[in-house]
């Protein structure tokens, strides 16, 4: 594939810096960041869903189905600043600030373009998805209320989680956790004025809560452009070379884009199932979610890191890094995994009764929790392997193993149990799902590295001679 011909590049101070030093290290440094930070994000939605559960039970089924919604346009983002921050760790790798600063300049022009495309296709077509999904009457109509909201701050949104991932590939493991922080904190304090009408304001419900998360949105924009304008001097106001970035960016990103896709589009699965049962179950499946969620986005932390750091080392040819990454980012995923279980199975109830004591919510809610954690472990092998194919610039398998995943693996199987079991059995075929394709994962990326490895030193080998 073409590459973007620099001019005038100057290494930076910090480039290439996962080239050097532990592994271990690096992986700890890059992790706990992003562990805190998406702690941070993660701990803002449950506790938006206490306030809600305040408020009331249509209110948690309501903020339940925006969910998948609002996970797809996330992923989509995403996906795009995947395939950038791919681009810029092999850049960084090679010591070419010039180029990644101009494939950031062209990746923030393709993000703010789709995703305002994206908010006004959603805003469009909301109504028809919400129903489809099962909601219904007032719970309906709270959804709409709430994404037509929410989808304003979309694009902040978009443009502060792909500044994430191209702030890490660039070197700079920090500045991100900053970011992701900040958007949350607001949520959380402005969200009760909003949400109850606090100090005279009007009382606006789950309104007021996606208002809050517009208001975030915006924060957190401004705090990444501060990295990006002044802090490293990055703007460069030209679309020289910019149908060339964007071939090379979206090579990954749409299909990054499509593979993170498949977490929401399960969850829009589970949650189609469990819509046939009654509001109760879905909200009580919507609470257990964020709760499990909070434990979860420890391994997605650790999966955040890879891509930097193999991006930055593949590009400099430095491959037993590369595999020394991989075997400690998978342990670390199964240790972590088998705690968060052990934490959900023995404060399950309690952290269902936090949000709400309804009966039959807490009895969905506390069934989810028995259940899906013993494979967030898992989950995170799938995760750090799909993110490592992205870092190689090859895509396809990631695609292709997400894919297997949701039509051939998934969906046969949570119809199948939730035909026998009910929604217990839509549990348990998600459980499953993830520790079998969590071990596939690894094996079929351990074969690929392996192989690509191999190819480039031969070729290396070939052009010496």
């Amino acid at each position: 594939m073409n590459q973007i011909k620099p001019t005038g590049n100057k290494p930076p101070n910090n480039a290439g810096g996962y080239t050097q030093g532990s592994v271990n290290r690096h992986i700890f440094k890059l992790s706990s960041v992003m562990i805190f930070a998406f702690l941070a994000m993660t701990l803002g939605g449950l506790i938006e869903v206490f306030y809600l559960g305040m408020v009331g039970k249509d209110e948690l089924a309501a903020i339940t189905f925006t969910f998948p919604v609002a996970m797809s346009l996330n992923a989509l983002a995403r996906g795009i600043g995947m395939g950038a921050a791919s681009l810029i760790a092999q850049a960084m790798g090679k010591k070419l600030r010039e180029q990644a600063a101009l494939l950031i300049n062209h990746c923030y022009l393709l993000v703010i373009i789709f995703t305002i495309f994206l908010a006004f296709v959603a805003q469009w077509f909301g109504p028809l998805i919400f129903s489809s999904l099962g909601a219904s009457g007032r719970v309906l109509e709270l959804t709409i209320d709430y994404m037509q909201v929410w989808l304003i701050g979309f694009p902040m949104m978009g443009l502060a989680m792909t500044s994430n991932g191209m702030i890490r590939a660039f070197g700079n493991a920090l500045f991100p956790g900053y970011i992701m922080t900040l958007g949350p904190a607001i949520q959380v304090l402005l969200g009760p004025f909003l949400i109850f009408g606090w100090f005279g304001l009007p009382a606006m419900g789950i309104v007021g809560a996606a208002w809050a998360f517009v208001v975030a949105s915006i924060c957190q924009i401004l705090l990444a452009s501060l990295w990006f304008i002044w802090q490293e001097k990055l703007l460069r106001p030209t679309l020289n070379s910019f149908t060339q970035s964007s071939y090379n960016i979206l090579h990954v990103g749409i299909p990054a884009a499509a593979t993170n896709m498949i977490q929401p589009l399960s969850a829009a699965v589970v949650t189609w199932l469990i819509a046939g049962y009654c509001n109760t179950v879905v909200a009580g499946f919507g609470v257990a979610s964020r709760i499990e969620a909070v434990v979860a986005m420890v391994v997605i932390g650790i999966a955040a890191s890879v891509v930097p750091l193999v991006g930055q080392n593949w590009g400099a040819g430095q491959y037993q890094r590369v595999f020394e990454t991989l075997r400690s980012c998978y342990i670390a995923c199964l240790i972590w995994g088998f705690m968060a279980a052990g934490l959900m199975w023995i404060g399950a109830d309690f952290f269902i009764q936090l949000i709400n004591d309804d009966p039959k919510l807490r009895e969905s809610g506390i069934a989810f929790l028995y259940i899906v954690p013993f494979s967030i472990g898992f989950m995170g092998l799938m995760n750090v392997s799909t993110h490592t194919f992205n870092a190689l610039r090859k895509p396809a398998p990631a695609l292709f193993l997400s894919i297997a995943r949701l039509l051939v693996v998934y969906i046969p199987l949570a119809m199948l149990a939730s035909h026998f079991y009910g929604y217990i059995g839509v549990f348990v075929a998600t459980a499953a799902t993830n520790v079998l394709m969590g071990v596939v994962a690894v094996l079929w990326s351990t074969i690929i590295i392996r192989r690509q490895r191999d190819q480039r030193i031969a070729a290396s080998s070939t052009e010496s001679i």
